[in-house]
């Protein structure tokens, strides 16, 4: 597997944003220094196994420790008994009567909910005491239909919910009946987004240690609101100020570690239990089965309709979302959905019945693409039937349907904002880098003259970046804590010798190389090398707000803060300098770390000799300013509004939109069902680029990973709730040898609402992948009536696809 990019340098206008640049935060990470939780090791530190539940759903009658606690170096048993005495409840922001423990408390409900905890000197010891212990269960009826689950006299997994059914509405934007009785036709589908996961090489860990003055502090790699750790002291009974949650580096997340908190609030409750140290970080089992991380899980019936000249004019969505267990995130995901329900194309009229469904099972959480990427997928196929209806070709149907540049800023149904856009033009350019005139004939040829089938593909979709906060809650009608704030915050300090500090403020070390993105931001705002920027991270004792990565928001954010930040020091810089040349302050300029005359750069000073004032020389300052040069910035969402009473405009909260178009070129062997992959092209367009080779990298992962829902992954229960897929040699995850070489470029089409006019690009390819790839299976296949309605895309299926239609040609 191979990715090729553009360099787009020349066309940004600026020294360092737009080059290809290595990330700073390599070095140490290649040599094996990253610092991750598992290589954190305390003084008196124990370890921390957790006893899974093997049955779906079911009461605990009791738990019997006596013989785990008799082995030497166990050192405490904890159970749900125990939250339930000496905790509260964990943070949660969907129904407060669907609550959550780290342990299971009263009863389990799913396969893998963590029953006890035990607490030993070692992992090993604590592993081998979890199978000492002894559960006495109460077998309940397991839900794992969600469509069952609805049904009355289903089984409740919350009684105090009363309901199976955790949420449930239907939004109208527009009249969508009056839409679809003037469509001269409408296309339907009945689609399954099956669940999947992010699996980062690190799972998610904690290191609790009780410390002086009664602090708690937490380390952890699966939190990134540094304002939101009120909630974590809440729910173990502390407060805030009792609690330090300390950062530390993160091996991918993918979003299986936004705001993972249960794993640090289980070790926070286990560590104030003993009084010492405790370590619990997840194994792959723990991940897979308990993460709180599983995708959506998603049935549509879908219906869009359209004009004869293939324009659309509206879309009618009935969705039921199987949420698993608990709803930890309330209805986020299809928030995300709403903040670009129309995909690229213009239409008004949009009706969206959803209901979030309760099973025993896994809860969702987030994954890259949070929801949006599956309403892609769901466009894209109603979109394609109609394009095959109508003998359109793909990128034709688009064209036709597509926001067109000159309409921007686009109010969408639902009422949020697209910032701006050049659809046709990412399309252009994608169709620029392909023959699909070559490989249409290609096709062709093939399949009458040697029986292949190759499918062409082609997908348009949006990548909406930098959630608002009202995100959170827009869909409820009363929300419990409807806050509008989603900040992010930085903090600058240039020392006595002019070299410089950069002080993060949220509580994650991942998400789109931030450290990356804040050096490449004061290098072009002082004209100093990226490399030479010393990039730390504050601890929630110690931080401002910071809402850290998710929905591709960090890069926007963190460039905000940064450069408020560098604006305030450069005006210190400037008004020092002034008084020391004796100078008006709008006579100077900031050149390559250097403050100097405007038409006589020959005067002026350096960094270097602006700090040596700014600390040393309080006499040779202006008047009235103080010794030092520090300044914090917080930067607050560059465009949100709130939305109104009765949730007929939901507000702008997701303005920053990306769109990106994806053409793949594979052959399907319908013996095998096996495909390969002959080209593909991948045309993204994330605003003006900070650092083309991460953005590239966001690209090419995020394909795989779309790629890895499309055909191999799948978090799979049975009809009895057992967990199918606890190990990777179930769960399968692509490797390079099934990920096809990207042929890349970009179009930038910057913000007018963000600094430098960013936008967000880290779900990359996932946004597309899922669509592009269904759409060219069905091209290959059509002969034998393929149609892509379920991922993932088994081969059995593909095969028993072929099969029928031989028989059916066979006796026709």
């Amino acid at each position: 597997m191979a990715t090729k990019h553009a360099n787009t340098v020349e066309k940004s206008g600026y020294k360092y944003l737009g080059a290809d640049r290595k990330r700073v935060e390599d070095p140490r990470l290649l040599v094996g220094r990253g610092g991750y939780i598992a290589d954190l090791k305390l003084p008196g530190m124990l370890h921390a196994a957790i006893l899974r539940s093997p049955v779906p759903h079911a009461r605990i009658r009791s738990i019997d420790a006596t013989e785990a606690l008799k082995l030497p170096g166990v050192v405490a048993v904890v159970t749900g008994e125990d939250c339930k005495a000496k905790m509260n409840p964990c943070m949660n922001f969907g129904p407060a009567s669907i609550a959550q423990y780290p342990l299971a408390m009263d009863k389990v409900r799913y396969v893998g909910e963590a029953v006890a905890a035990v607490i030993a000197e070692s992992r090993y010891i604590a592993e081998d005491a979890v199978e000492l212990l002894e559960v006495d269960f109460e077998d309940l009826p397991p839900v794992t239909d969600p469509m069952a689950a609805m049904e009355p006299g289903s089984a409740l997994l919350h009684e105090e919910h009363g309901s199976n059914i955790g949420y449930e509405r239907t939004f109208e934007f527009g009249d969508v009946n009056a839409a679809f009785s003037q469509a001269d036709f409408v296309v339907e589908d009945t689609l399954h987004w099956g669940r999947s996961a992010g699996m980062p090489m690190e799972t998610s860990g904690a290191v609790a240690h009780p410390g002086l003055n009664g602090v708690l502090e937490i380390y952890c790699n699966s939190l990134n609101f540094s304002y939101f750790s009120f909630l974590i002291a809440s729910a173990l009974k502390l407060p805030s100020n009792k609690l330090t949650m300390k950062p530390v580096p993160a091996g991918g997340s993918f979003g299986s570690k936004f705001t993972a908190h249960k794993v640090p609030t289980l070790a926070g409750f286990l560590a104030l239990q003993v009084g010492r140290p405790v370590s619990y970080i997840e194994d792959r089992i723990d991940h897979l089965m308990n993460s709180d991380h599983h995708a959506s899980d998603r049935y549509y019936d879908a219906r869009m309709g359209f004009r004869n000249d293939g324009t659309i004019v509206g879309l009618d969505i009935d969705v039921v979302d199987d949420y698993g267990a608990y709803m930890q995130f309330g209805v986020g995901t299809h928030g995300n959905a709403f903040s670009q329900i129309v995909g690229p194309y213009r239409f008004r009229d949009v009706k969206y019945h959803v209901r979030a469904v309760l099973t025993n099972k896994c809860q969702q959480g987030a994954y890259r693409g949070f929801g949006s990427e599956v309403h892609n997928w769901v466009l894209e196929r109603l979109v394609d039937k109609a394009a095959r209806r109508l003998g359109l070709a793909p990128e034709e149907i688009r064209r036709r349907n597509f926001i067109q540049p000159d309409q921007f800023p686009y109010k969408i149904p639902g009422g949020n904002v697209y910032d701006s856009g050049n659809y046709p033009a990412v399309l252009d350019k994608a169709l620029s880098m392909i023959d699909l005139d070559k490989w249409r004939a290609e096709q062709k040829r093939l399949r009458e003259e040697e029986g292949r089938y190759i499918g062409i593909g082609l997908a348009t979709t949006q990548e909406r970046s930098v959630f608002s906060a009202t995100e959170f809650w827009a869909l409820m009608d009363n929300p419990a804590f409807p806050l509008t704030s989603s900040p992010e915050s930085a903090t600058v300090t240039i020392d006595p010798t002019g070299e410089f500090q950069l002080l993060l403020h949220c509580q994650s070390m991942w998400g789109n190389s931030p450290e990356t993105v804040g050096a490449t931001v004061l290098a072009e705002e002082f004209g100093i090398a990226p490399e030479s920027v010393n990039v730390r991270y504050a601890d929630s004792a110690h931080a401002l707000p910071g809402t850290g990565p998710g929905g591709s928001r960090y890069t926007v954010m963190l460039a905000g803060a940064v450069r408020g930040a560098a604006r305030k020091l450069q005006k210190k810089l400037i008004d020092i300098a002034a008084h020391t040349l004796e100078v008006a302050a709008e006579d100077l300029e900031l050149v390559d770390a250097r403050v100097q005359v405007k038409g006589a750069p020959e005067r002026g000073l350096t960094l270097a000799e602006l700090a040596g004032t700014a600390y040393f020389f309080a006499l040779n300052l202006p008047e009235g300013m103080t010794s030092g040069l520090e300044e914090s910035y917080t930067y607050d969402h560059p465009y949100t509004t709130l939305p109104s009473p009765d949730r007929s405009d939901l507000g702008v909260f997701y303005p920053i939109m990306g769109h990106a178009c994806h053409i793949a070129v594979l052959e399907v062997d319908p013996d095998t069902g096996i495909l390969s992959f002959l080209d593909y092209v991948a045309v993204h367009d994330a605003g003006t680029i900070v650092n083309p080779k991460s953005l590239g990298g966001h690209v090419t992962g995020g394909a795989a990973q779309g790629l890895g829902s499309t055909l191999y992954e799948e978090l799979a229960y049975d009809e009895d709730g057992q967990f199918k897929s606890s190990t990777f040699m179930d769960y399968l995850i692509p490797t390079a040898n099934e990920v096809p070489a990207f042929r890349m470029a970009h179009v930038e089409t910057p913000s007018p609402f963000t600094e430098y006019g960013i936008k967000g690009g880290g779900e990359g390819g996932r946004m597309v992948t899922p669509s592009v790839v269904s759409a060219a299976i069905d091209d290959a296949l059509r002969d034998f009536g393929m149609r892509v309605r379920e991922l993932p895309v088994k081969p059995s299926e593909i095969v028993a696809t072929v099969q029928a239609g031989r028989a059916a040609a066979g006796s026709a």
